[in-house]
């Protein structure tokens, strides 16, 4: 007789406990293999399972438990603001903590007048620029990356969400120095994660996340250097620079910006978890 969902569940935590791994996982991958929704899932813990869904599920599980692969890459999604995100090996996967750098830009810029150019430098899978655009379709949005498949993640996202935003292939604000262009915001969760702090990370981050994501020289701060630099020329007057930052790092990139526009002012904000997570700079 078929195990029912109820007791695959509870089987597939206890083994992700017993392995130091999140118990959530099996709910997810659940999910994913059977197609259900969670209210689904309630009406059917009584419900055997079928055995090539538990054939693919505990092979999902077994990977995730012995090599770290993110859930998100087994099931080639994340949800973010509420939305399902494609994912992959080309992108970092969004965090919370993004959620309310992208919630902060929405309750600064309410109130400023149209039209409102904002760029999102290195976006990654393009959940910042998409949900602004999503949550607030009068803002004129682009969004640029290095990688050219991040960038065909993004925009197959922006397709699938129907999200009407710019992307462009650039080194950071390369493509645009020495033009007329104008930003009144710039936005970027750039890597800043200094390389003598990769051994400390988890092997779900340092074995799947993109290294072009992650790392950056000058103890994590190499990024903010340059796209502060670029913005010198592209930031319109009064134009902001929104950063996510590492939770050690506020004091350095504030004294970075300030630097350069000796006249912003710059504002440090805690996350959810009361640690430095936004630099909010008027410049």
């Amino acid at each position: 007789m078929h195990e029912t969902i109820q007791e695959v569940l509870n089987r597939a935590s206890l083994f992700l406990q017993k392995h130091k791994r999140e118990p959530k996982v099996a709910e997810i991958l659940l999910l994913h293999h059977t197609g259900f929704s969670k209210i689904d899932l309630l009406m059917n813990l009584r419900t055997p399972i079928e055995n090539q869904v538990l054939v693919r599920f505990e092979a999902d599980l077994k990977m995730h438990v012995e090599t770290g692969k993110p859930v998100q890459h087994l099931t080639g999604m994340e949800q973010f603001y509420g939305r399902p995100f494609i994912v992959n090996k080309h992108v970092l996967i969004p965090r919370p903590e993004t959620e309310e750098l992208v919630q902060l830009i929405l309750r600064q810029t309410k109130s400023l007048p149209r039209p409102l150019n904002i760029i999102d430098i290195g976006t990654g899978s393009g959940v910042i620029p998409i949900t602004l655009k999503l949550e607030d379709p009068s803002l004129t949005i682009e969004a640029s990356d290095v990688s050219d498949q991040a960038l065909a993640v993004a925009t197959q996202n922006a397709d699938k969400l129907q999200a009407h935003i710019h992307f462009h292939q650039s080194d950071f604000l390369q493509k645009w120095l020495g033009t007329s262009k104008r930003f009144d915001l710039i936005v970027s969760n750039p890597p800043y994660i200094a390389r003598r702090d990769q051994a400390s990370l988890s092997d779900t981050v340092k074995h799947f996340d993109p290294e072009l994501a992650l790392f950056a020289d000058h103890d994590g701060l190499a990024a903010y250097q340059q796209i502060i630099k670029e913005a010198k020329s592209l930031l319109a007057t009064d134009g902001y620079l929104v950063f996510e930052i590492g939770y050690q790092q506020g004091s350095a990139v504030r004294k970075l910006i300030q630097t350069t526009f000796p006249h912003s002012s710059v504002e440090i904000i805690k996350d959810i978890n009361q640690k430095d997570r936004i630099i909010f700079a008027k410049c």
